[in-house]
């Protein structure tokens, strides 16, 4: 069987280094923010072109912190609207919701899976105060146009990039044969140097989750916020640790929500790793999208100007059950993100009857297929035989 992913066979390559920083993290004693929380913050804000980041507990309580921090700088109150895609998952909505805000759900593209900024005037009100969009499966949205929108209205934005660590705007991310070695076992690749261009837009608050699945994953829950507004920088600092900046001492109404050290250390031997891994990906989702030729498939949307990172590889197809059980007959493990959309969840019974045909359409076609640095070539092509064969 071809796993969707392993998680231990992705980690093996770092075992040595995060045994290392396990006998260094015992020896030292120190558990709650230490040196590897501080140095990965300062780690992660380099390679974000970030001035500021802030270790939390997971990507959820990164968005609710970004909301709760501008409620306390009174650049938002409690009812305001936040305008968020429809199609995504559904912590991007509870954030908004933990935080007293209203989600106000827009349909998205369908080539895309992210937010249509077409849609987004429409939807604005005299209560509209943000716009949250999302990244999905490692595909940016089309910041410009939602910048300009945002600016025109006076509105906040927070970008939630808990898929999409790493991706950048506006850089040529084709590979060829000088980038990547694609023979044997795709780990091992020739890579050309990270772009310095900026991760998403840093002049934004931008949410991560270091979910143990994700581009990079920790080895248990993390999160991390990153921006370039020292004064928000300050609140999320205190907010996360019980609302204190000194000791004993509480300016807010904080939470206990600390990225752990031990999972700082794992990032921090991790990080470095980070592009060469989005090269992987790009490499195999390129062979995915050039080889597999079936019409009753449908390849995801790729923009190579910007630099998707492919945190998955998400096909459409009319019967899904069926393609997914062709995949399971032949070997082939794969899942579904997501089956059921936000706005059809039971926690939010109140939304049910409402309807977004676009994003309902995508839940009920969408299938992920295999895609990481562990699938040898010989895997991916098997891959893609089966998907042309049915």
């Amino acid at each position: 069987m071809i796993k969707f992913l392993d998680l231990q066979k992705l980690n093996r390559p770092f075992e040595k280094e995060l045994r290392e920083k396990l006998n260094q993290f015992l020896a030292e004693g120190w558990y709650i923010l230490g040196k590897e929380v501080k140095s990965f913050e300062n780690n992660f804000a380099l390679y974000t072109n970030s001035k500021h980041c802030i270790g939390v507990g997971n990507g959820l309580d990164a968005l609710v912190l970004i909301f709760k921090a501008y409620i306390q700088l009174g650049k938002l109150q409690k009812g305001d609207e936040v305008i968020v895609p429809a199609n995504t998952y559904v912590a991007s909505i509870f954030a908004i919701l933990q935080a007293d805000l209203v989600p106000v759900l827009v349909e998205p593209r369908l080539e895309t899976y992210n937010i249509n900024p077409d849609l987004i005037e429409a939807k604005i009100t005299s209560k509209t105060r943000a716009i949250l969009p999302v990244h999905l499966y490692g595909q940016l949205c089309e910041m410009d146009q939602i910048n300009a929108i945002a600016q025109k209205h006076n509105l906040l934005v927070v970008e939630d990039g808990a898929q999409a660590h790493g991706a950048k705007f506006n850089v040529q991310c084709s590979v060829d044969s000088n980038q990547a070695e694609l023979s044997g076992t795709v780990c091992h690749a020739k890579l050309v140097s990270a772009s310095q261009h900026s991760s998403h837009n840093t002049h934004h608050p931008t949410a991560y989750s270091f979910y143990p699945g994700k581009n990079l994953g920790a080895l248990g829950d993390g999160g991390a916020i990153t921006t370039n507004d020292d004064e928000l920088a300050n609140v999320l600092f205190a907010l996360r640790n019980y609302g204190s900046k000194i000791k004993y001492e509480n300016e807010y109404i904080g939470v206990n929500s600390r990225l752990d050290e031990l999972q700082a250390a794992f990032l921090n031997v991790k990080l470095p790793y980070l592009d060469k891994e989005s090269q992987i990906r790009r490499a195999l989702a390129k062979m995915y999208i050039s080889q597999i030729k079936n019409d009753k498939i449908t390849l995801p949307y790729w923009d190579e100007a910007n630099n998707h990172v492919f945190h998955l590889f998400v096909l459409r197809t009319e019967n899904r059950v069926a393609l997914q059980e062709h995949l399971k007959s032949n070997g082939i493990d794969s899942m579904i993100h997501y089956p059921i959309p936000p706005h059809k969840q039971k926690a939010l019974a109140e939304w049910n009857n409402l309807s977004f045909p676009t994003t309902e359409q995508i839940h009920r076609e969408v299938l992920s297929i295999p895609l990481n640095s562990t699938l040898t070539i010989d895997e991916i092509q098997k891959i893609i035989t089966i998907l042309n064969s049915y």
